[in-house]
């Protein structure tokens, strides 16, 4: 069994994830990157040199590979829901946590994240709060369809937020 973490970017499913871990005793691993690890460049160079097909491609082929792993918690991309075979993977490889927040908030913690703005690229071309609003609303049926668990992130901390997860989910 593993649990598996999505929602969008700036939830806080990379934090969370190792702290999850850390708190259960459990290993972890960031789906994102472990895709870059074996792509050996940034997402952002991925979508640039190779387009969003072949990472999704490699994203999907990425996801097939960890769901075997066993007593892991994994911090999956925003965008690994988005194909009809990996939800089917996601949610068959362990409980889902949904991490939410609201498109105000990811904007927010995007634009302080470092990595994120390094090695993430624009998804849209709209950019800013628009496009978080956007992939939020487009996304959100997907995460809602995976998630066994939904947890707010909005104003708590990522400790709080893995003790949330525990009280709920208790991992042994």
């Amino acid at each position: 069994m593993n649990v598996l973490l999505i929602g969008f970017r700036g939830a806080g499913k990379t934090t969370v994830a190792r702290l999850l871990a850390l708190k259960s005793g459990w290993a972890w691993i960031d789906a994102d990157v472990e895709l870059e690890l074996r792509a050996g460049k940034s997402i952002a160079a991925i979508f640039a040199d190779d387009g969003e097909t072949a990472f999704r491609d490699l994203e999907s082929r990425v996801l097939a590979d960890l769901v075997h792993l066993d007593r892991h918690v994994i911090a999956l991309g925003g965008g690994a829901v988005l194909r009809p075979e990996n939800r089917a993977l996601i949610r068959s490889a362990g409980p889902v946590v949904w991490l939410t927040t609201d498109a105000a908030t990811a904007r927010k913690r995007i634009q302080t994240d470092a990595a994120t703005v390094e090695r993430r690229p624009a998804l849209t071309s709209q950019g800013k709060l628009a496009e978080v609003e956007q992939l939020l609303a487009e996304r959100e049926p997907w995460y809602q369809e995976c998630a066994s668990l939904t947890v707010d992130t909005r104003d708590k901390t990522p400790s709080e937020i893995a003790d949330s997860i525990l009280a709920r989910l208790p991992l042994k």
